[in-house]
């Protein structure tokens, strides 16, 4: 496992569309325990393949357990390959923010609840039930698989701003 370099939002990479998963082999995983360790280290909850280099329809998603709440859905590692949204419903705004454009959020309307299919690292089929937080974790990596930032989203450009270093510092980017 390594820790590798995320690229940044001005680097082409980051905007071309990735290529289905195919080869569900050892170096599938190696590439997700890769993801994995780099999204920790950052620190954030989701990376897509691309934002290391690799155009791959990959996305790993982790969001961090909250003391005293039980949500299923935290603390739990998803990892999805081919992921695609098949359903949403409803629509709330909320910040986001990038591991390839750290430093900045911005207020971005996102579906509510989602349902994603897609395939685990054998190439099973799943299906993956997700609201709040997680349905916005999610579809913001889906994006990151067609070449979209969550900049492209904003309805405005006021709705990005700069985080103070000590917001940036608490910060948990997606």
């Amino acid at each position: 496992m390594a820790v590798r370099r995320i690229l940044q939002a001005d680097e082409m990479a980051v905007h071309q569309k990735a290529k289905k998963v195919k080869d569900f082999g050892p170096s599938l995983k190696a590439l997700v325990d890769d993801m994995v360790e780099t999204m920790r280290a950052a620190p954030g909850i989701g990376l897509a393949a691309p934002q290391i280099g690799v155009p791959l329809r990959v996305i790993v998603v982790e969001l961090p357990q909250v003391e005293g709440e039980e949500d299923p859905q935290r603390g739990k590692l998803f990892v999805i390959c081919n992921p695609e949204v098949v359903k949403s419903w409803g629509e709330e705004e909320g910040d986001e923010g990038c591991l390839s454009l750290p430093g900045y959020v911005g207020e971005v309307k996102r579906a509510s609840r989602v349902t994603v299919k897609g395939q685990d690292l054998k190439g099973k089929k799943i299906r993956v039930k997700a609201q709040g937080l997680l349905a916005r974790a999610l579809q913001h990596e889906i994006d990151h698989l067609h070449g979209m930032l969550f900049t492209t989203r904003l309805e405005s450009i006021d709705k990005l701003r700069r985080l103070e270093k000590a917001e940036e510092e608490a910060e948990l980017a997606i």
